[in-house]
């Protein structure tokens, strides 16, 4: 793409790689002249804005020169930051300017010059590792290396190289600084070796007579220059390595008149410019002497081009015309010149009055057409300087992905080096993963009580304690008396307390023993005793204990029936009212004998009493105690004070139910989340813990906890991880219940350790229950990720929602597409005849267009056929896409007659006096025996009675197969697998939509056939991995219509498989992606 354009006739060159802003110095060409026939000079220098989209230049500074010039070279040598310019001139004068002077306009712009010459001066060179060496060359194989420190005197390389004759260039290596090339237009090259003051190798091609016009060095093999022919018949640019000088290395051959110029590109040698003769600029890859661009120029020879060695993608071009083009090999869009040159011109016309009328001309209104964008594509591969050095990418599971593109040094360009690739797990948590693999192995070896005790051992705070202490007991025999352990209730250490508090230890144990006793003796108690007395049973108590319990003398008592409450209590038990009785004693606050008379009168009226005793009673245990007496245990954890909240959960683990002791502990565990401003929301976890819920706990930890580094998300699923096992264990099921907030910590617990490489425990930690897209996709990954160590295991469902994207086609018009035949499917027995239709007159059946997909066969009414045994009685179908001619009715053929053609049958036309010859009496072989009886009404004996072949009979219909055929019903090809067939399928019949002649239709119709067998393989999952990848691979370059690279993993395939597993499919399979790589559909 040109980027901007001087109007000169001029030599050129680039200001230094270090130089800022970008200049461009020119200097009138020598033996040249424009159309005013001019014979001035003068040395100028632009400067380059490429922000400006114009293609104008700045001319920044101009300077008269009395000679006119074949060379110019910029160098940074001297005090000055703009540098030192050298110009050779025609008369053999080389000069050496200030750029400085020439920018500032100063008066002494001239730093130095020499005559030393005798002839024009056409090779000028400045040493890249010091810049105050310069070399030059002209005639008379006169070459001299000078000093700019020192210019009047200059030095020789050595000896005059004979015959002698003119240096047409001279150019120093760029690895070896004392290594100096001159080309003469013979073709012959001279390498000298400055530490000799000698020619050291002479190259020369002595099979062709070139005219050298060009010469430079490889940038990066020291031992590689390329020379360039100016002879039309040999426009050749020869690359020549002096390890090898007796023949060129490579020859690159494109251009078709002579090479004018060459410029290797300093930034990448795999571009090498070449201007020649037939109006052409061509950037090459020496390694493969492909042309990978080719620049838009004019109808004028380009005899100088030149890289820019501040920016590499941009280059200079001087032709023949006048101009000086710049150009940039990245390609772009030149709209933005086309507006501003449009711009120009009509600012040029802009309120003016050409004809003098006082009037300006109107807008001149021009219908536009819509233009596309013009757009200038770019080198064919990225150059080197845009390439990445180094890269790295991590990918998942871990993986740090790395690659160096070192520079080595390689022997021969043709040689390809070898690039790496690195794949490397980076581990950033290594804490993270130690205790990752401590729980792994705490859970594959079930020792869960140990592991437990350690975290205690090393637990920082007392609640870090308590929880892991309450996770412990889940695995000891009796936890809930555990758990009241831990609460701080100890059946043993209360009963110390009771005793000291009761102050008589030994009354306290015989009220103990005398309480068993009682017990013990109570069960033996006979029911058929006495209703007035009651009586020790004389069966259950020994001697002793009967004497024992002998009564003493019973003193007399008074049973008072007085109206008061004493009295009226005693008349109401005479007669057996013990409510009443309950009533007066309530009454008069009696509340032991109420309870006493209440248990005598049962159930009910004791519930009662009770509930009236502890609405009256109101202290500080009666809460407590009505909720023991009347098992409200709800009571206990919606109403007390949250500051007691071990006791109320001490309770629920002595008397709660197991059915109802989660919920209980649930609802304890949410008062104390959210009363109180959460202050004891942390011992709600507790409560979570003794009820097993696992989804609270996580939630409660989330609001008490940071949960989302490594270490704290480590801590959370430590904790879940024991009392999912705990669950597991006391519940005796195979997994525990996995909630959202649960299934999302583990997500992120399986990320983190998949981010770490451990792929294996991630997959194990993702639950497996949860349908989330998040969790499926991270199991379908880690499934993948780990390669061959899940092979033989089955895959898990895939996350995505498989769409089977196919190219739209258009169906041809049936006047422009011919019919052809849709291969049937395979079947065990095809019909031995053809049905035939019952119809008034012959008719055609006439072919319809085919679709993208191979349609249903059609009855002649437009049913859908079945591909099974067509019943006689029923409408018979038609095959799709031919021509079927229908016998006329009362002709049939008969039984022994051959199968009827599929496509283009003729009708038999018999003679009027035909005489049929005898008909066979031969009885058929397996006969069915069914086919009477599958006779539609209106069929005889006699119309089913044979006669010859091709006689007139009455009936109307021939059943259409006698003989039983065995539906076989193939499996469906997997779903992942399904993309083969359509995509093949569909190619197959794109295919015949554009091919013409028949044998390439023969060759898709077989095709169609042998596929069969690759679905068939597909079905019975008989493949291997590596030839499904393949196959899969292949679809997607048919899908991209890249047919060329899908025969190169074809061949792949084939060279690296048992040709037996795909003989029978593959070869069918170039087939069909050839014929489409040349229809180019």
């Amino acid at each position: 793409m040109k980027l901007k354009e001087i109007e000169r006739t001029a030599v050129q060159s680039w200001s230094p790689a270090s130089h800022h802003p970008l200049y461009l110095a020119t200097g009138t060409s020598a033996q040249q002249l424009d159309a005013t026939f001019s014979t001035n000079a003068a040395l100028e220098i632009y400067e380059l804005d490429f922000s400006d989209p114009s293609l104008d230049v700045k001319l920044r500074g101009s300077l008269p020169a009395t000679t006119r010039f074949h060379k110019l070279i910029w160098s940074n040598h001297g005090a000055s930051s703009d540098g030192v310019i050298a110009a050779g001139g025609d008369t053999g004068t080389i000069t050496l300017y200030s750029a400085e002077q020439i920018l500032a306009a100063g008066n002494n712009p001239i730093i130095g010059q020499s005559e030393k010459h005798g002839g024009p001066v056409r090779g000028l060179d400045f040493n890249p590792f010091q810049n105050n060496l310069m070399a030059s060359g002209a005639s008379d194989s006169e070459i001299y290396i000078w000093d700019l420190n020192n210019f009047s005197t200059p030095m020789t390389p050595g000896v005059k190289s004979q015959p002698s004759e003119d240096i047409s260039c001279v150019a120093w290596n760029r690895q070896v600084q004392h290594i100096l090339a001159s080309a003469h237009p013979s073709g012959r090259a001279v390498v000298w070796d400055l530490r000799k003051n000698e020619p050291i190798i002479k190259v020369s091609d002595h099979s062709s007579r070139m005219r050298c016009s060009g010469m430079a060095w490889n940038p990066e093999v020291a031992t590689q220059l390329v020379l360039a022919s100016e002879d039309d018949h040999m426009p050749v640019l020869q690359i020549w390595d002096l390890r090898f000088a007796t023949s060129p290395l490579k020859v690159l051959e494109n251009h078709t008149r002579g090479v004018l110029s060459i410029s290797w590109c300093q930034a990448d040698a795999e571009l090498l410019l070449s201007s020649a003769k037939d109006n052409r600029i061509l950037c090459w890859n020496p390694n493969n002497g492909e042309v990978v661009y080719e620049l838009p120029t004019s109808s004028q020879w380009c005899f100088d081009v030149q890289w820019c060695p501040r920016n590499p993608a941009v280059l200079s071009a001087a032709s023949f015309d006048g101009r000086i083009s710049v150009y940039s090999v990245m390609g772009g869009s030149v709209e933005a010149q086309k507006q501003n040159h449009v711009n120009k011109i009509s600012s040029s016309f802009n309120n003016l009055d050409p004809f003098g009328t006082g009037q300006t001309l109107p807008p001149l209104d021009i219908p536009q057409r819509a233009a596309q964008p013009t757009v200038v594509l770019p080198l064919k591969k990225p150059p080197k300087w845009i390439r990445r050095p180094v890269g790295a990418s991590f990918a998942f599971g871990g993986k740090l992905i790395t690659f160096a593109n070192s520079k080595a040094a390689a022997p021969q360009i043709q040689q390809p080096v070898s690039q790496q690739v690195f794949v490397s797990v980076v581990t950033t948590e290594t804490e993270f993963l130690c205790r990752s693999n401590e729980l792994q192995t705490a859970l594959r070896s079930e020792a869960f009580i140990h592991y437990c005790q350690s975290k205690i051992n090393v637990a920082g705070t007392e609640f870090e304690k308590s929880i892991w202490n309450f996770l412990k007991v889940n695995f000891e025999q009796d936890p809930r008396a555990k758990y009241l352990n831990l609460l701080g209730y100890s059946k043993e250490g209360l009963e110390k307390k009771i005793i000291a508090s009761l102050g008589n230890s030994t009354r306290l144990k015989n009220l103990e023993v005398e309480a068993n006793d009682r017990t013990q003796k109570m069960t033996g108690v006979s029911s058929q005793s006495s209703s007035s007395e009651e009586s020790i049973a004389a069966g259950d108590a020994s001697t002793t204990d009967f004497f024992d319990n002998i009564p003493g003398e019973k003193p007399m008592f008074e049973i008072p029936v007085t109206g008061d409450t004493d009295g009226l209590i005693s008349q109401a038990l005479l007669i057996g009212n013990f409510e009443g009785a309950v009533e007066l004693c309530l009454k008069d606050d009696h509340f032991a004998d109420a309870i006493i008379l209440a248990i005598a009168g049962g159930e009910e009226l004791l519930a009662q009493t009770q509930n009236r005793y502890f609405a009256k009673r109101k202290t500080k245990i009666s809460r407590l105690v009505s909720s023991v007496v009347t098992h409200n245990w709800r009571d206990i954890v919606e109403s007390c004070n949250l500051d007691n909240w071990k006791e109320a959960l001490a309770a629920l683990l002595t008397y709660a139910k197991p059915e109802v002791f989660p919920s209980l502990c649930d609802t304890l565990g949410s008062r104390l989340e959210v009363e109180n401003n959460g202050r004891l929301c942390m011992q709600a976890c507790l409560c979570y813990i003794c009820s097993g819920n696992i989804e609270k706990l996580v939630e409660c930890w989330v609001k008490t906890h940071e949960s989302s580094s490594p270490l704290a998300l480590e801590d959370l699923v430590e904790k879940i991880m024991i009392l999912q096992k705990a669950i597991e264990l006391l519940q005796g099921t195979d997994k525990a219940a996995e909630g959202p907030v649960f299934a999302k910590k583990l997500t992120q617990y399986a990320n983190l350790l998949a981010a770490q490489g451990n792929l294996e425990a991630a997959m194990s930690y993702l639950p497996s229950s949860s349908e989330q897209f998040a969790i499926l996709q991270l199991r379908d990954r880690l499934f993948h990720a780990q390669g061959e160590t899940m092979v033989g295991q089955q895959p898990p469902p895939f996350p995505f929602h498989r769409v089977l994207a196919r190219r739209p086609q258009t169906a041809p018009s049936p006047a422009a597409t011919p019919a052809r035949r849709t291969p049937p499917q395979r079947t065990i027995q095809q019909p031995s005849q053809q049905p035939q239709v019952r119809q008034s007159a012959p008719t055609v059946f006439t072919p319809q267009p085919l679709p993208v997909a191979p349609p249903l066969a059609t009855s002649a009414q437009g049913i859908p056929a079945s591909t099974t045994n067509i019943k006689p009685g029923a409408t018979h179908p038609t095959y799709p896409h031919h021509p079927i001619t229908v016998a006329p009715p009362g002709f049939q053929d008969g039984w022994n007659d051959p199968p009827a053609v599929r496509a283009g049958q003729r009708k038999k036309m018999l003679p009027d006096n035909y005489t049929p010859p005898a008909p066979i009496t031969t009885p058929v072989v397996n006969f069915s025996v069914d086919t009477q009886t599958a006779r539609p009404q209106g069929f005889t004996s006699q119309e089913t009675s044979q006669g010859p072949p091709g006689a007139p009979k009455e009936g109307n219909f021939q059943p259409l197969q006698q003989l039983p055929t065995e539906k076989v019903e193939k499996k469906p090809i997997p779903e992942e697998h399904m993309i083969l067939k359509i995509t093949f399928d569909g190619l197959v019949q794109r295919c015949l939509l554009a091919a013409a002649d028949p044998q390439t239709k023969r060759k898709l119709d077989d095709a169609t056939k042998r596929l069969d067998y690759l679905y068939d393989k597909l079905r019975d999952h008989s493949l291997s991995p590596h030839i499904l990848s393949g196959l899969h691979e292949i679809v997607r370059n048919v899908e991209g219509r890249n047919y060329q690279q899908a025969l190169a993993i074809h061949t792949h395939v084939v060279s690296s498989s048992n040709f037996s597993e795909i003989s029978a499919f593959m070869p069918v399979l170039k087939v069909v992606v050839t014929i489409a790589n040349k229809l180019n559909i």
